[in-house]
């Protein structure tokens, strides 16, 4: 299963790791995702997508 977000496509991208001595190696930086449901299917999403989706929710709600 992949590390990719199912709302905005979002995945894990790389980089280096620098030693003390400045020494890079390769790494790979990892998206926070969570498997939650939502509209009744399960889906891995990243939080910062449940972020947004709060937020639009919220001002959804205010404007009704």
């Amino acid at each position: 299963m992949a590390k990719r977000c199912e709302v905005c496509r979002r995945g894990s991208g790389n980089g280096h790791t620098v030693s003390h001595s400045n020494i890079k190696t390769k790494r790979t930086f990892g998206i926070n995702l969570v498997r939650k449901r939502l509209d009744g299917v399960r889906t891995r999403v990243c939080t910062s997508c449940l972020r947004t989706r709060a937020k639009h929710l919220a001002e959804a709600q205010a404007k009704a």
